[in-house]
């Protein structure tokens, strides 16, 4: 349960509500194909303790999770944090693709200029030379940059629908990132996008934002073998 970072609810509150919400955000902040797989297991008793609860708002927020598609309750062993297989993965970063491609092509028509200009701001302190030293830094700006592009869609209904797959995308996100360097053609990337948003060339910037998570598509298919 380490991976999970809770903290204990506090008493005049909501027990089954905080529970859920408390344990939604820990697994959504966690990097599930970067922990191994014990790790992802959570135990009900340990969940507990941790938020100062009985084990049945756990148990019941374990429940909605599972509806959710965020856990899965394994026979005989209990419930574990989903991790889908490379395939699936595939499939998974395919769709968001689709997602946020349309999300840039509405923001050539939808966003302000200051809108699009606060892209620029999220890599303002990042460059070719510091990428490197900086890498989990600048994991967290991609993270903020590509769940940006969605904001400034302005369109709810599809950033709703990205949440549901967020987790997937962005734990694989942030493993790739310091493999082969990527974080290298990541920037550039970024960079290039912003720039055809500024343009407002919708379709430059739907076929860059595609062709970036494609390539995250195409990068997972050929390294990333353990799932």
């Amino acid at each position: 349960m380490s991976v999970l970072p809770l903290e204990p609810i506090e008493s005049d509150a909501s027990f089954r509500r905080r529970a859920y919400e408390s344990l939604r955000a820990a697994i959504l902040a966690t990097n599930i194909y970067e922990a191994s797989a014990e790790s992802l297991r959570l135990d009900e008793r340990r969940l507990a303790d941790k938020l100062g609860v009985s084990r049945t708002p756990i148990r019941e927020a374990l429940a909605r999770l599972e509806h959710e598609g965020l856990v899965q309750n394994l026979p005989r062993r209990g419930y574990f944090i989903v991790r889908k297989r490379r395939a699936e993965l595939v499939e998974i970063i395919t769709v968001w693709a689709a997602l946020e491609s349309m999300a840039a092509r509405l923001i050539t028509t939808q966003a302000s200029d200051e809108e699009i200009t606060s892209l620029r701001k999220i890599f303002a302190t990042f460059d070719g030379e510091r990428l490197a030293a900086k890498l989990d830094e600048y994991s967290d700006a991609n993270l903020q940059f590509h769940q940006r592009i969605l904001e400034l869609s302005h369109c709810a209904q599809l950033a709703r629908t990205a949440e549901g797959i967020l987790i997937h995308v962005r734990s694989i996100r942030h493993r790739a990132m310091g493999e082969n360097r990527r974080f290298e053609k990541s920037i550039v990337d970024h960079m290039h996008i912003i720039e055809a948003l500024e343009a407002r060339d919708a379709d430059l910037a739907e076929r860059l934002v595609r062709d970036h998570a494609l390539n995250l598509a195409a990068h997972v298919t050929q390294y990333t073998t353990d799932l």
